[in-house]
């Protein structure tokens, strides 16, 4: 019998490899993999796994995101704001109306859980 009230993150299974919407390459060439692990019943929250390899994307947010950094290290510059650099351990928050860069400096690893709207 599974406890569905508790659900714990495996490997990374069944992630769908491709750029996010709101996310344009600036810099080198780097890719992503999303694992949506788990959707709330009524669709607006959804938690997971992403990973990306080192460059730079432009990115726009619709949705508040929370971060937990498993592995890697990037530099999040806001438009018009100063950079912050998170890496392994750090756990942040991305809020919906968000504009600018994602520099990835080294293979990322984080787990997510989006508001949706």
């Amino acid at each position: 019998m599974t406890d569905k009230t508790i659900l714990k993150f495996g490997a990374v299974e069944n992630a769908e490899a491709g750029d996010l919407a709101g996310w344009v390459v600036v810099e080198g060439k780097p890719t992503m993999k999303t694992a949506v692990q788990h959707t709330t019943e009524d669709g607006k929250v959804l938690s997971g796994t992403w990973q990306a390899t080192p460059g730079t994307y432009h990115a726009t947010y619709s949705d508040y995101e929370f971060v937990h950094m498993i592995a890697g290290r990037i530099i999040i510059t806001p438009d018009g704001g100063a950079p912050v650099e998170v890496g392994p351990g750090d756990a942040f928050v991305v809020e919906a109306d968000f504009k600018g860069t994602w520099k990835i400096i080294e293979p990322v690893t984080k787990h997510f859980v989006v508001r949706v709207g």
